[in-house]
């Protein structure tokens, strides 16, 4: 005579759906991290949409200590404009190649600027955890809106030294995506 319960007989099917699940998640991220950490999934830059091709917009928006800064402040630069958030993954990988691309072209003309679309205590701690050498500012909807809205992080719009819009990337990019577009800027 069986003595188990009813529910006990179905646990382990379900146990294993759960672990069946769980690596298939852990094996897509695997292979989607992989791919983007090789470049393997990078596509041709994107062109800035029609609505936000031309004059980069301006703003004013306050830094992470508390100071007003606008984009009219980096005239005459090559501008590296990334909106991002401290919880998005592929935006955290992206900033270390920014600091290092920063401390590479700033003499020359290069400013990359920080748009965070996150919370000021989680953006501040962050910036000051990963050492960030360049303006992270807090965003807000108006900003992103009259940059064609922003669909998706990290969306980064590259600006020439005359403000004009000649490039935007939507998710991660290899440092090498940028590089290449300081150079054809510069």
């Amino acid at each position: 005579m069986n003595t188990k319960p009813a529910a006990a007989k179905n646990a382990l099917p379900l146990y294993v759906w759960i672990l069946a699940a769980l690596i298939a998640v852990l094996a897509g991220y695997y292979v989607l991290g992989k791919s983007a950490a090789t470049g393997a999934n990078v596509t041709k830059p994107s062109l800035p949409p029609a609505d936000v091709a031309g004059q980069a917009p301006g703003f004013t928006l306050t830094d992470v200590q508390g100071r007003a800064v606008s984009l009219a402040d980096f005239r005459g630069k090559v501008v590296v404009l990334d909106f991002w958030a401290t919880w998005c993954p592929p935006c955290r990988r992206e900033i270390p190649d920014f600091i290092t691309l920063q401390s590479e072209f700033g003499s020359k003309g290069v400013q990359f600027v920080g748009i965070a679309l996150d919370e000021p205590g989680n953006v501040k701690a962050f910036a000051q955890q990963n050492g960030m050498n360049y303006p992270v500012l807090l965003g807000d909807d108006d900003v992103a809106k009259s940059y064609g809205g922003i669909s998706g992080i990290p969306t980064t719009f590259i600006i020439d030294r005359g403000g004009k819009i000649v490039n935007r990337f939507v998710g991660f990019r290899p440092r090498e995506a940028f590089e290449k577009e300081i150079r054809k800027s510069l």
